[in-house]
């Protein structure tokens, strides 16, 4: 795929180093295009643009900034009719032990709302950046598990699609309404690493016979 990778922090940096192993083309952009240039100039599939520039002729854009600069991101890139939106963003407070939004709303709706002409889909917030740039495979052999939800099954199978070439499992979460139960396990995924002592190396995993 053509991918349009916005952030270059811990999770940007992360899914610059598996979509680019993967063989997907990216395209990195974010609020310091030095780092952006870095970045990309670590892989052989990846290139840096300013903003107005990245989208380019992308299939999907990778949302990887905080929530609080995602809607402005979004906006500095020009338009986005029709595009695959993979939204991994959490509302998280300052101290990230608890969410801004919730209940009634979340950050995917939120960034639905603001680029009403997209198609947002909610994946991979559940992943710690060690976790995504180690990539999908745990103790006793276990494959991760990438959650996905959507109102666009086009966007819904285009992340799915995008998870499985990196070789995660994938869960079909239903529609952008349940992200307000995927960013409430992401808190408690960042709780347990951080606040429980239990480290970055863990995930949420759906187990099936």
């Amino acid at each position: 795929m053509k991918i349009t990778l916005i952030g270059t922090g811990n999770m940007g940096s992360a899914f610059a180093k598996q979509l680019s192993g993967a063989g997907h083309i990216v395209r990195i952009t974010g609020r310091d295009i030095a780092k952006a240039k870095a970045l990309a100039d670590q892989y052989a599939h990846a290139s840096a643009h300013v903003a107005s520039d990245a989208l380019g002729d992308s299939d999907v854009v990778v949302l990887a900034t905080a929530f609080d600069h995602a809607t402005a991101a979004l906006q500095s890139l020009g338009d986005l009719p029709g595009k695959v939106v993979i939204d991994i963003t959490n509302p998280l407070s300052a101290d990230y032990m608890s969410l801004t939004v919730g209940h009634v709303t979340s950050a995917s709706e939120e960034i639905a709302k603001a680029i009403p002409h997209a198609n947002v889909v909610k994946a991979f917030n559940t992943l710690f950046a060690q976790v995504l740039a180690d990539g999908p495979k745990f103790a006793d052999n276990q494959t991760g598990s990438v959650f996905v939800a959507s109102d666009s099954e086009r966007a819904k199978q285009t992340a799915i699609a995008l998870a499985r070439s990196l070789g995660w499992n994938t869960v079909d979460a239903g529609g952008l309404v349940n992200a307000r139960y995927l960013e409430p396990l992401a808190g408690l995924n960042i709780y347990l690493g951080y606040g429980a002592g239990l480290g970055t190396s863990i995930a949420p995993v759906w187990l099936s016979k």
